[in-house]
């Protein structure tokens, strides 16, 4: 396929992803030097927390794309993903999504997160559950503080996608050890578009 024809890779990162060491952002630097197509949604300077402000953000970078799309996205962003993909089914030619680590936004999250209440209110909640319009990979960690295997698994059965369990990877970000991912790029080739 040559690089003409391979579909724009979208960055979709979560609320706190907005760091050089973070995978996200470590992976779109080195398909940017490969020569790929990388747009990434910018973090939110207000209405942080809004699901709405965050599928705005999405829909921004994804309208000013005309050709396919891969999505990749983190945490709260793999929640953004979903919600905008019910709210914007046909605008874009989404061709798979690597969904990774999404939290588990119906059950209480560790102190220091938004509780319940802060993420209900800011429209969340409830996570869409019916099939994505667009292949993807649910990638899900054995000891993630913000979601667990099985919530992760029920996810990927709902949003019709595939279960990958990467094993103690915590929640996957600077936080819990992780900067580079070299299994994204994998993940993408399984995907068709890496």
């Amino acid at each position: 396929m040559s690089a003409t024809t391979e579909p724009v890779v979208v960055i979709v990162p979560g609320l706190r992803d907005h760091v050089e060491e973070h995978w996200q952002t470590l992976l779109a630097k080195r398909l940017t030097e490969a020569g790929r197509d990388v747009r990434t949604v910018p973090p939110l300077t207000r209405d942080r927390l809004s699901c709405e402000a965050g599928v705005a953000a999405l829909d921004k970078v994804m309208v000013q794309i005309a050709g396919p799309v891969v999505l990749v996205a983190h945490s709260a962003g793999v929640i953004t993903t979903v919600h905008w993909s019910r709210r914007h089914p046909a605008q874009v030619q989404v061709q798979g999504a690597l969904l990774v680590t999404p939290p588990d936004f119906e059950r209480p999250l560790p102190e220091g997160y938004p509780t319940a209440d802060v993420l209900d209110g800011n429209g969340w909640i409830p996570v869409p559950r019916s099939p994505l319009p667009f292949p993807a990979i649910v990638a899900v960690s054995s000891n993630d503080p913000l979601g667990t295997v099985g919530r992760g698994a029920e996810l990927a059965r709902n949003w019709g996608g595939r279960l990958v369990e990467l094993g103690d990877v915590g929640h996957l970000n600077p936080a819990s050890g992780h900067g580079p991912w070299p299994r994204a790029e994998e993940l993408l080739r399984e995907l068709g578009h890496s």
